[in-house]
């Protein structure tokens, strides 16, 4: 597992060069936000004993087996650590794959896993959690958050953006890495979240993919403005086969 250092706070945590969870470094320990893929957990916690600090809570930005394969692993290695995800996606833990009557009824993507770890807390939009604000992102999944720290701006946007192959956002395909947009549920969604999440200015951009960057607003508003030109073809070509 890489371990990358951004700023003062964030610590990046990859695996198999494309897949990241991220420590977020607080007063009393780290948080830790998603787990990875399948036995992950060992390799986390020995990053934040190497980091010096123990990981006090565990954040989920959504329910996609990539980033909560390891959660029974880590509840097991951590019984005391706080887990949260937003009250939404907690569902998916439990294998209730149902959509809500006033949600778009499309098809769910991406793999879940049912977890036998269960959240302490259920988050919503404008929540904190140490340094971190909840910030509402579906789109990807229909109960995916983002985490903004206020104290540096940094946005831990989970998988509302990707920067593996290039940056992107609203289910945008990537041929080289194409999996964030095969997982993502509904599009227009997803593109209004991207929006939200630009309009806070962020100084340091960190995904579930990708690399992590710095200053992103202009590559954040050239990533929002090709998933709206990719989703008005599709509408365009919808129209003309009728």
């Amino acid at each position: 597992m890489r371990i990358t250092t951004h700023g003062e706070y964030l610590v990046q945590l990859t695996r198999y060069t494309a897949f990241n969870c991220f420590l977020v470094r607080e007063s009393d320990g780290f948080t830790l936000i998603d787990t990875g893929l399948k036995d992950s957990g060992q390799a986390i916690v020995q990053a934040a004993r190497d980091l010096g600090a123990p990981i006090r809570r565990i954040l989920l930005t959504h329910a996609h087996l990539d980033h909560v394969a390891s959660l029974d692993e880590l509840h097991g290695l951590l019984p005391d650590a706080e887990v949260a995800i937003s009250a939404r996606d907690a569902r998916f833990l439990r294998g209730d794959n149902s959509l809500d009557a006033e949600e778009p009824q499309v098809p769910l993507r991406g793999g879940y896993v049912v977890c036998s770890t269960q959240p302490m807390r259920l988050l919503g939009a404008g929540d904190r959690i140490g340094s971190l604000e909840v910030i509402a992102s579906p789109g990807h999944t229909p109960g995916h958050i983002a985490f903004f720290d206020h104290r540096d701006r940094t946005l831990i946007a989970g998988d509302a953006y990707s920067t593996k192959a290039g940056i992107s956002t609203g289910g945008t395909l990537r041929v080289l890495f194409p999996f964030p947009a095969m997982a993502t549920w509904h599009k227009p969604t997803s593109i209004h979240s991207a929006e939200v999440l630009c309009s806070l200015q962020p100084a340091r951009l960190a995904v579930g993919h990708g690399r992590t960057l710095e200053q992103p607003a202009a590559a954040m508003e050239q990533a929002i403005a090709e998933a709206k030109r990719r989703v008005g073809r599709e509408a365009h070509s919808v129209q003309k086969a009728y």
